[in-house]
């Protein structure tokens, strides 16, 4: 009774840890989504000079850890210039995650594009359609419905990984669940978080896989 009693006391601080947790997810992603798309069709661009700077990109943001972005953009960047100082560790955390999601979604996005049968395209040049209509008119929107697995499974990816932000002061649900730890001298604290890390993983997974249904290439 006395545990039950002390994980009620927790769980306001540990909601509010849960919602920065999420927030940043949501929102790291969906920018992600975003940035990841002009990535893949630059990488699949035959100008080099396009090219280049895009596979360049991705192959930093997927071969550096992720903590190591977040360290260099909190406290890395202002040793090159003061100008480049984020003084929100929220921003700081934002542009990180987003950055490092898109370069995984990108090569996600290049894969579902290229997935696409060649004769689609070869179908839309015959009918004069340009590179750009076919892509946003046929190809796009087949890719988008092959896309919802993948993003998914970067969506949990960076939930888990959001216990990173702990390190530049931001007080997510992990970083929240080891200062009660630590304040109480407990490690009882771990289950009630555990449970709540289980409980935003299936809501979201749930809903990813009736979108999949939904949008199903099979169907």
């Amino acid at each position: 009774m006395d545990a039950l009693n002390k994980i009620i006391t927790w769980m306001p601080q540990l909601l509010n840890g849960t919602k920065m947790t999420i927030l940043i997810t949501i929102l790291s992603v969906a920018i992600g989504l975003v940035l990841s798309l002009f990535l893949a069709l630059g990488k699949m661009a035959k100008n080099p000079l396009i090219n280049k700077p895009c596979s360049a990109y991705i192959f930093f943001f997927r071969g550096t850890p992720l903590l190591m972005q977040i360290y260099f953009i909190y406290f890395g960047l202002p040793q090159f210039n003061p100008a480049l100082t984020i003084k929100s560790a929220f921003v700081a955390a934002m542009i990180a995650y987003t950055l490092n999601s898109a370069a995984y979604l990108a090569e996600n996005i290049r894969a579902g594009i290229q997935s696409i049968d060649k004769g689609q395209y070869e179908a839309a040049k015959a009918l004069g359609m340009t590179y750009g209509q076919t892509m946003r008119h046929i190809i796009i929107p087949q890719t988008v419905r092959r896309l919802i697995p993948p993003v998914g499974n970067e969506f949990i990816m960076v939930l888990k990984d959001v216990s990173l932000v702990a390190i530049i002061g931001l007080s997510d649900l992990t970083k929240v669940t080891r200062a009660i730890s630590s304040s109480s001298a407990t490690a009882l604290v771990y289950i009630p978080a555990m449970i709540i890390y289980l409980v935003i993983t299936a809501v979201f997974s749930f809903i990813f896989n009736r979108l999949e249904k939904k949008y199903s290439v099979y169907e």
